[in-house]
């Protein structure tokens, strides 16, 4: 159960990413991700 749902949320994260081509806006997805990345990142610390 726990691999099917990595791979649901792979495949949406890849779907966004081909959406933003489209659309023409992949720095904005780009800066979107690492800033949330870092963000989880430093929640993760906090709540150790």
């Amino acid at each position: 159960m726990n691999t099917f749902r990595s791979m649901l949320y792979g495949l949406g994260r890849l779907l966004g990413d081909v959406q933003a081509v489209r659309r023409g806006r992949v720095g904005r997805r780009i800066g979107r991700r690492i800033s949330g990345k870092a963000t989880g990142r430093l929640l993760g610390r906090i709540f150790r």
